[in-house]
């Protein structure tokens, strides 16, 4: 009989695992409590409770070449960083091509998932779902996919400010900012420093350069710091597509206060972190960066301030360690949690939750519950999803054993309890899955292939090359994957002008040619320059006829 599989998330993790079951011949049965597909991503002028919710100008920071998923490349005419209503269409794409949202049951909320009384034995389990009717359904299926990310509930630390409930000011979480319209023509105070806080900051400050008037400063206010990288890599590539294996294994190899500090002494040639009171107090891979391409430039203009820590909140102003500021907006972070499942099965704790290689809950009978995109990568989330429905796919049809756990060295931080460094984690899962790709074997079998593997960008297709799910297009779009990125950008026919002449080599040869006649004739070279008309017949017979 065809194993059913609940997958609870219609967004990017689920549409993976949607499609990873139809591969290994399960039935999945997708529920989403919205109407429509895309997750975080799609974006809604009013935030529903315990989702995820964007803001109308949001760019993702992932190129397209390095967030698609693993056998259906971006169009070649899509830019390279796209637009939330861009990512949405690719997801719409990729259903239609493998017809996934015949298994989606939209506007059904998941109220429950619980062990059955025999799952010591069959690993199955009961799920009870409303639709928008408020009609009520109970399932057994025999494994769960949870794939509603880490994006779920606000997280309001509203007691880490002292004086909060006397502020007479309006704030409010990132997830319900939706444009800049509001705070143009008020200052404003961005609490935290992710790539929600900066993006908020630098978008609120356009909004306001597009009617000088009414500038008002921004104030982002950090309590540790952050590194800063630009989507605009070297040459104009996009940056995340110059982390490749060859940078992976000298970051293996080197201590990692040195790969640290190489990289922090690229960022600082930029723009100085300590110059713009940006410098963090940790290194350079301890935690996640941000990546904002506009920040510098708006604190290089004045309009965009860097502060401190937020002392407390006084009637109507904000204290600083050193000022202070009005009307306050809020952009922190967010917290997870599953609270249809029992805390025993998943317990989740100051943003930490006990999962195997951040996937599978250690203390279960069976291993018949995955916990799918629960990651903050250095790098695009989609493609780890995907590897880590493959890898939980094939746990439950009893082909793969659990291995052994590893261990984080991350900083103890509410942000990054979940943060793994992507082409390590890629490449460790998809080891266990038996399709990460053989470099030793490829230098050796097809040098062309396996040189752009250890030198060229870590793009997920170079995990559809061998194993189970090996894609017969994977080789091909591992080549044409710069073609992709240059399509978007060709927009204009650039002609380089042609060369004019030059009469370097005719000198090059003249001066060869003086040199050889005064060695040949070194003997009588005295003679010679008292007779320079002699002098150039001798230096004519080893210049090229005319």
């Amino acid at each position: 009989m065809t194993r059913r599989v609940a997958v609870i998330g219609g967004g990017s993790s689920g549409l993976a695992s949607i499609k990873t079951c139809l591969d290994e011949g399960l039935q999945p049965v997708c529920f989403e409590s919205s109407d429509d597909i895309g997750g975080l991503w799609k974006f809604k002028e009013n935030p529903e409770a315990d989702r995820a919710s964007i803001y109308q100008s949001v760019i993702i920071n992932t190129s397209k070449e390095m967030m698609c998923f693993s056998d259906f490349p971006i169009p070649a005419h899509y830019p390279n960083y796209m637009h939330n209503s861009l990512i949405v269409d690719y997801f719409r794409m990729f259903a239609d091509r493998f017809q996934l949202t015949r298994h989606i049951r939209f506007n059904t909320k998941v109220l429950q998932v619980k062990q059955r009384s025999d799952f010591s034995r069959s690993g199955q389990w009961d799920v009870e779902t409303e639709n928008k009717d408020g009609e009520k359904e109970k399932h057994i299926f025999d494994a769960v996919m949870i794939c509603i990310g880490h994006h779920c509930h606000p997280n309001l630390p509203l007691h880490d400010f002292p004086g909060i409930d006397s502020f007479t000011g309006k704030f409010f979480h990132s997830r319900d900012y939706k444009t800049a319209d509001e705070w143009r023509h008020k200052k404003a105070v961005v609490i935290g420093i992710g790539n929600s806080g900066g993006d908020i900051a630098e978008s609120r400050d356009r909004c306001n350069v597009s009617n000088a008037s009414a500038v008002q400063p921004l104030y982002l206010s950090t309590r540790r710091g952050a590194w800063i990288l630009n989507r605009v890599g070297n040459y104009g590539l996009p940056l995340d597509m110059e982390f490749n294996r060859l940078v992976d294994s000298l970051k293996s190899i080197l201590p990692h206060n040195l790969f640290c500090g190489l990289v922090e002494s690229q960022l600082n040639q930029r723009f100085d972190h300590a110059l713009y009171n940006l410098k963090p107090k940790h290194r350079m891979f301890s935690q996640h960066p941000t990546v904002n391409d506009e920040l510098p430039n708006r604190i290089l203009s004045g309009t965009v301030q860097v502060k401190p820590n937020i002392r407390r909140f006084q009637g109507s102003s904000v204290e600083f360690d050193d000022g202070s500021v009005v009307e306050d907006v809020f952009a922190t972070g967010y917290r997870f949690s599953f609270p249809f499942l029992a805390s025993h099965v998943v317990s989740v704790s100051e943003n930490k939750a006990s999962l195997y290689k951040y996937v599978f809950p250690p203390e279960l009978d069976r291993p018949t519950l995955a916990i799918i995109g629960l990651v903050q990568p250095l790098g695009a989330i989609m493609p780890i999803s995907e590897m880590q429905a493959r890898w939980a796919t094939r746990v439950f049809k009893g082909e793969l054993l659990l291995p052994t756990t590893m261990a984080k060295r991350y900083v103890s931080s509410q942000r990054h309890t979940i943060q793994v460094d992507y082409i390590s984690y890629m490449d460790e899962i998809a080891e266990l899955v038996g399709v990460r790709p053989s470099l030793p074997r490829l230098l050796l079998t097809d040098p062309r292939l396996g040189l752009n593997l250890m030198f060229g960008p870590c793009t997920p297709y170079q995990y559809r090359l061998r194993g189970p799910g090996k894609w017969a297009g994977a080789r091909q779009a591992i080549f044409t994957q710069w073609e992709r990125v240059a399509r978007p950008m060709q927009t204009r026919p650039c002609h380089d002008p042609k060369p004019e002449r030059s009469l370097k080599w005719l000198l090059v040869v003249a001066a060869a040619a003086v040199g050889l006649a005064g060695y040949v004739n070194r003997n009588g070279l005295p003679a010679l320059l008292q007779d320079p008309t002699a002098l150039l017949d001798k230096i004519k017979v080893y210049l090229p006829a005319q």
